[in-house]
């Protein structure tokens, strides 16, 4: 198979954080090349790809192996996760652009030893219907049956932006009534500054 058959550059054109996750690991769940704009329910699905299996609809927990996110250095690659319906990650290592890009869009990657996924992928293919519970306020990944438990780590303040909700912007917003005190003030002191207050003396 050619290198060009797993490019997915021709759907990186859309700034929108939706849309993406008929796209996610295109050339492995189809059959046929994809381009912007097909008609998904009718293209031809790849039987041995995993995710087109039936016992993994709904999935929300991805599991892979190490230096996930590879060569993905924009945004679009956790935007289709997220729109596939993936919240969360696990995998040995991640690659470091991709790995900061899952916080700033609300997925949470976990790194677990090697030995560790193993054992959830030996688990995920001897039990259909497998699940596993992740505790972020805990930073557990566990068993259902307990037989199993996981730690790990992750940034004390990535973890309380996840956990509330926040992105960047989000965060920002919270102190938005001082950004408008700061704003009025400005404008009075430095009505020069302010840009619509410029092109409207000019009109």
């Amino acid at each position: 198979v050619s290198q060009s058959r797993y490019s997915l550059k021709q759907f990186l054109k859309s700034i929108k954080r939706s849309g993406f996750g008929p796209n996610l690991f295109d050339a492995w769940r189809y059959l046929d090349y994809g381009e912007p704009g097909m008609d998904h329910s009718k293209r031809p699905l790849n039987p041995d790809f995993s995710l087109n299996q039936s016992r993994f609809h709904g999935a929300s927990v991805l599991c892979v192996r190490k230096n996930f996110g590879c060569g993905s250095s924009r945004e679009h690659a956790p935007w289709a996760l997220e729109d596939f319906g993936f919240r969360i990650i696990i995998a040995p290592s991640f690659a470091d652009i991709f790995y900061n890009n899952c916080f700033k869009n609300g997925l949470l990657p976990i790194v677990l030893s090697e030995t560790d996924v193993d054992a959830i992928f030996h688990a995920v293919a001897a039990f259909p219907g497998f699940e596993l519970l992740i505790d972020l306020p805990a930073q557990t990944v566990s068993f259902v049956d307990q037989s199993r438990v996981m730690s790990f780590e992750v940034d004390p303040f990535r973890k309380d932006c996840l956990i509330h909700g926040f992105d960047e912007i989000g965060l920002t917003l919270r102190h938005r009534e001082i950004i408008r005190e700061f704003e009025a003030k400005r404008h009075q002191a430095q009505p020069w500054l302010t840009a619509s207050r410029y092109y409207r003396d000019w009109e």
